[in-house]
């Protein structure tokens, strides 16, 4: 659901700012098993992957090895720590950067989206995907943790599914560090208003239901005030 969501917002927002038919320069950061990275090059991109995780490089990998010789020479996978990216890259080497899902395991992130920004061409995109710091109550207020509700109203430390300790991140505080590293919040986007928690069902909806869960999500995720409580936020900067 999230992987569709923010793709289909991807392409939306490269289709907005760039010309069609143009092959861009992508950088993926912490890609993850490069769900993003792949479909950008099987759109006809050039990706960069770069990933701190050896385990999810690998997977990445051979994920990659499936795919057709044309795709396979679209993708260069690097590991490689995204708070670095000035000791990979050279400044303006990139017409869109994606950092999805990692900001949450960055304590002090302002200097990293600065190198971000750095990478940027001017008139790129910054696409980032974070955990919405003003909805941190939602999940546990929905499941009845009262507790962990009333908790989460105090600041952005959470504990995720995984036992691990991470931070979210708040609309505004993020609308004025990307103001301040020139590349300014043009769009945003809540994703899982409605689906939060229940990703790890053990199958999809049958197809119908599937279309129509994506367009409820899709609509809430672009409408006030739901995109608001979204369990994520999806930023869109573009560099100056």
């Amino acid at each position: 659901m999230r992987q569709e969501l923010v793709g289909r917002q991807v392409d939306e927002q490269i289709a907005h700012r760039f010309p069609v038919g143009q092959r861009l320069r992508v950088l993926d950061v912490g890609m993850g098993q490069g769900t993003q990275a792949l479909r950008l090059a099987r759109a006809g991109h050039m990706v960069t992957g770069l990933e701190q995780d050896p385990a999810m490089l690998s997977v990445a990998r051979e994920v990659l090895a499936a795919e057709p010789p044309g795709i396979r020479d679209r993708v260069r996978l690097m590991e490689g720590d995204g708070r670095e990216t000035g000791a990979h890259f050279l400044p303006g080497s990139f017409d869109v950067v994606l950092c999805h899902g990692v900001l949450m395991y960055v304590p002090e992130p302002d200097a990293m989206l600065a190198g971000l920004a750095r990478m940027l061409a001017p008139g790129g995109l910054l696409s980032l995907l974070v955990r919405n710091g003003d909805a941190l109550a939602m999940r546990p207020g929905l499941h009845g943790d009262w507790t962990g509700a009333l908790a989460a109203f105090e600041g952005v430390d959470y504990t995720n599914r995984l036992g691990l300790d991470v931070r979210a991140d708040r609309l505004t505080t993020l609308t004025a560090t990307l103001s301040g590293i020139g590349a300014p919040l043009q769009t945003w986007y809540g994703v899982r208003v409605f689906t939060d928690g229940t990703e790890a069902a053990d199958k999809l909806p049958a197809d119908a239901e599937l279309e129509r869960l994506l367009a409820a999500e899709d609509r809430a995720g672009r409408t006030d005030p739901y995109r608001g409580v979204a369990a994520l936020l999806h930023l869109c900067g573009v560099r100056g």
